[in-house]
């Protein structure tokens, strides 16, 4: 388990929610539960944690029970030696084990990120499970959707990746500033909550593991897992869906939000301007009305 610095860190009051863990797959698994009524399960991706989603979690915990993982190696949630490297099918077994621990039902499923592929990955094999899904700002795609792979993870990706995001913790600050379009709200103590999980070259390694995993060829250890997703994502088209997308996003832009209005054409679509890949930093409360609207609307 985390530090108990960090498991209790509020943050400034920023993050004020009572640290949760279950022991999942032999490491102990990080969650906010916050609220009451049908479970909302709102999933981060890389190199964020749940902390993501600080400002939206109090008003959908107004009417709905929210439940905030950190994934494996991120946030507070623990970084297990095995199985490393982190695969996608390890994300969605953890994910798939904490559910079923808290008995969740009737999900308003909510991903961003590589929250999507390991949520969608849940999903296919437990649609009994999902009542609404919440897409923003993610892919789910066997190969990388049609635009240039980031520089950035090119360079994680490559003989020197190791080096820059574990000795170096050259990731996370680019990442974040690079790909939120009002970079003057992750102020320093924002900031400083994103580093703190990641204190240690060891406590990096499941930073590392995200960008290596993204599947770009069919040789790649995750494409089967992600292909698999990926074909089965027409199961969810009579699935009431809100897809909310900033449109600024550098890495996943306006083409792949026509990729998902095309597997689901009956979904409620949002798009935010003046927002980037991280539109729960640029537009949280936005954001968050969207969901909260949409679950009233779909009751």
């Amino acid at each position: 388990m985390k530090d108990e610095i960090i498991q209790c860190e509020t943050f400034g009051g920023t993050y004020p929610f009572a640290p949760h863990y279950r022991h999942v797959n032999g490491f102990d698994m990080h969650f906010v539960d916050e609220g009451n009524g049908e479970p909302v399960v709102l999933l981060h991706g890389d190199p964020t944690w749940g902390y993501l989603w600080r400002n939206i979690i109090p008003a959908l915990a107004k009417t709905a029970r929210c439940i905030v993982p950190d994934h494996m190696g991120m946030g507070k949630s623990e970084v297990p030696r095995e199985p490393y490297p982190y695969r996608l099918v390890h994300h969605i077994a953890n994910l798939e084990a904490l559910i079923f621990e808290l008995d969740l039902r009737n999900i308003t499923l909510a991903v961003h990120d590589w929250g999507g592929p390991v949520g969608l990955g849940f999903a296919i094999r437990h649609p009994d499970r999902i009542k609404r899904l919440v897409i923003s700002n993610t892919w789910a795609s066997a190969r990388w959707p049609g635009v240039p792979f980031p520089r950035l993870i090119e360079m994680i990706r490559s003989t020197g990746g190791e080096k820059f995001v574990l000795e170096r913790n050259g990731y996370l600050e680019r990442a974040l500033t690079g790909t939120t379009h009002h970079a003057e709200r992750l102020s320093g103590p924002v900031m400083d909550a994103y580093r703190s999980p990641f204190p240690t070259p060891e406590s990096r390694v499941a930073m590392l593991c995200w960008s290596r995993d993204i599947p770009v060829t069919e040789s790649d250890p995750s494409y089967p897992e992600m292909k698999r997703i990926e074909n089965n994502l027409p199961m969810f088209s009579s699935t009431p869906t809100l897809i909310v997308w900033g449109m600024l996003d550098p890495v996943l832009p306006a083409s792949v939000l026509r990729w998902w209005q095309d597997i689901y054409p009956h979904a409620t679509v949002h798009v935010i301007e003046n927002a980037s890949h991280f539109l729960q930093e640029d537009a949280p409360q936005q954001f968050g009305g969207f969901i909260s609207d949409f679950i009233t609307a779909n009751t």
